[in-house]
């Protein structure tokens, strides 16, 4: 059902990225699935570079935004065989790194939200951080987490 819905959204999902580092993508314990902080990666590849109001703009961050929950799902589908196993979306940490002076970081994760409920629908509303930071990962501009729900 809920590959359907990306579909109809027309989202494919990638292979889940494997980490270059000492962890796990997805880690589920009793019912919760911890998604780790995921990069905008398209083909494997960071494509933007840079602070949010410097080197990248709003509408190039929120879509850096979309990328990364695109990221995550498709790791949790690895993890969990199936998304139809997500029984609802808990928590969103958002991470926008930041010029000085930037402080629209909600809008940027923003993004992110808006494509959880529109494929999740009201199950894809979820408390959430939006934090602004010096740096991130490999001078990406956008890193996001997820907590998740998980039926057996």
């Amino acid at each position: 059902m809920i590959e359907a819905r990306l579909k109809e959204l027309g989202i494919e999902l990638p292979d889940a990225a494997s980490p270059s580092f000492n962890y796990v993508p997805v880690t589920v314990y009793r019912g919760v699935a911890y998604v780790s902080g995921q990069l905008p990666k398209v083909d494997g590849d960071i494509r933007v570079f840079g602070k949010v109001g410097a080197e990248v703009d709003l509408a190039t961050a929120q879509g850096e935004a979309r990328i990364c929950i695109i990221q995550g799902l498709a790791c949790l589908k690895d993890a969990l065989g199936s998304l139809d196993r997500i029984e609802r979306i808990l928590k969103v940490n958002g991470y926008v790194a930041s010029a000085p002076g930037f402080n629209a970081q909600p809008k940027v994760i923003d993004a992110a939200s808006e494509l959880l409920v529109e494929v999740f629908g009201e199950a894809g509303r979820h408390a959430r951080a939006a934090v602004g930071v010096a740096e991130l990962p490999r001078n990406t501009p956008v890193e996001i987490e997820m907590t998740v729900a998980v039926r057996d």
